[in-house]
């Protein structure tokens, strides 16, 4: 009995010392502070690292991955993208110059002593958004009403920024916006969509953007109506166009008081001159790109041509190197074929006049042959005739049978 109970007594002395350990190991091992960095892409990131106590103690930079970046002065990484700026007894300092996206992530910095004590930093990085572009359309509805469709579109920024419409002076709305991530779910391309159903020829619709990046600061790209209603009225020779190209004066009136607010009420001025100053470097570089991408549409285009030029060029020549040796090989064809028929009929030539000698010589032949015939039976038919009176006779002659 008394044994189970010091058995028992002795558990729990063993439990409590592993509690207590736990506890103190936890205590060691904790994370003293959170801090968050905000910072915009392709600047420069610093991290700082300061022991509270100066002493024996070593520190280290972990990434986001969780690789060790530094571990007091000596690098860990081959990455060259890390930089060390400042290392002492109770600081490690280094920087990520040209920040991207995938820089973004919390960075943990351990402070080695007679506990760990861990610092995290949470880093943000913000993409702002480009200059907006604007683009009005003029679209007909199944009732025969025109309305003015409006596009404002800026891409890649994080997180999505803020689209509205400034109509007037001192009134702005919030318009049909659509965000639309790229491939990597961080960037997005955004655009926000304003209808009109009626408008004058004075009126004014601006698109303002407004992100974390731009640090207050606003992007705008203005819109006249009254370039619109020239443009109409120089086409108005087309049926979509007449209605909007020749309104009535009591139309226009009414019309501009739909849209025009009025003008007692003020805006702030240094907001005014803000979105103006904006306004003005949004359209000169988009005039800018306009510029450029004509000139390399052109540059393009002529580049087009001469390499379309050039490719004609050599079909051409190899066109006439392949009639100039089919010429040459019936140009040998042709003397082969002449030379031949020469040869033939020099042959044949040759060949007609030894016949006719021949066919001379044995008629020739022939004839004496003949000739020598025709003699030597007269011959014989004398002999006989001269032979029949001798044996009468009882003659005996002797008669030559040589010809001379």
């Amino acid at each position: 009995m008394g044994s189970c109970r010091d058995e028992f007594q002795l558990d729990t002395v063993n439990s409590g010392s592993l509690q207590d350990r736990l506890a103190l190991f936890w205590k060691a091992f904790r994370t003293n502070r959170t801090e968050t960095i905000t910072v915009e892409e392709g600047q420069t990131l610093t991290l700082k690292c300061v022991a509270a106590h100066a002493g024996t103690t070593s520190l280290q930079w972990l990434a986001p991955s969780g690789f060790t970046i530094f571990f007091n002065e000596h690098p860990a990484l081959k990455n060259s993208k890390y930089q060390l700026l400042h290392h002492s007894a109770n600081q490690l300092s280094i920087s990520v110059p040209n920040v991207t996206l995938q820089d973004e992530g919390v960075y943990k910095c351990l402070h080695y002593s007679n506990s760990v004590r861990t610092k995290e930093v949470k880093v943000i990085v913000l993409a702002t958004p480009t200059m907006p572009t604007l683009e009005a359309s003029v679209i007909r509805t199944q009732n025969g009403e025109e309305h003015v469709v409006l596009k404002c579109s800026t891409v890649r920024s994080k997180p999505p920024p803020q689209i509205t419409w400034r109509l007037g002076t001192n009134v702005e709305l919030y318009g049909e916006t659509h965000h639309e991530f790229e491939t990597d779910g961080k960037k997005c391309n955004s655009t926000s969509t304003l209808r009109v159903r009626a408008y004058g020829r004075n009126s004014t619709a601006d698109c303002i953007i407004r992100h974390k990046g731009l640090q207050g600061t606003k992007l705008a790209a203005p819109f006249r109506f009254e370039d619109l209603v020239t443009d109409q009225e120089t086409a108005s020779d087309a049926p979509e166009m007449s209605s909007l190209s020749s309104p009535d004066p009591q139309q226009s009136a009414s019309t501009a008081a739909v849209m025009e607010i009025s003008s007692t009420s003020e805006i702030d001025k240094e907001e005014e001159e803000q979105i103006t100053q904006v306004s003005h470097l949004a359209t000169e570089a988009n005039l800018q790109y306009a510029g450029l991408t004509r000139k390399k549409s052109g540059v393009l285009l002529l580049t087009l041509v001469s390499f379309l030029i050039f490719i004609l060029f050599i079909i051409v020549q190899l066109f006439i190197m392949k009639l100039r040796k089919a010429h040459v090989v019936w140009k040998k064809e042709n003397e082969i074929s002449e030379h031949t028929l020469e040869s033939y009929r020099s042959r044949s030539n040759n060949e007609e006049t030894s016949s006719q000698e021949k066919n001379g010589q044995t008629s020739h032949s022939k004839s004496c042959m003949n000739y020598i015939t025709q003699l030597y039976s007269e011959a014989k038919t004398k002999r006989k005739e001269k032979t029949q009176p001798s044996k009468l006779k009882g003659e005996h002659t002797h008669i030559p049978e040589s010809i001379v």
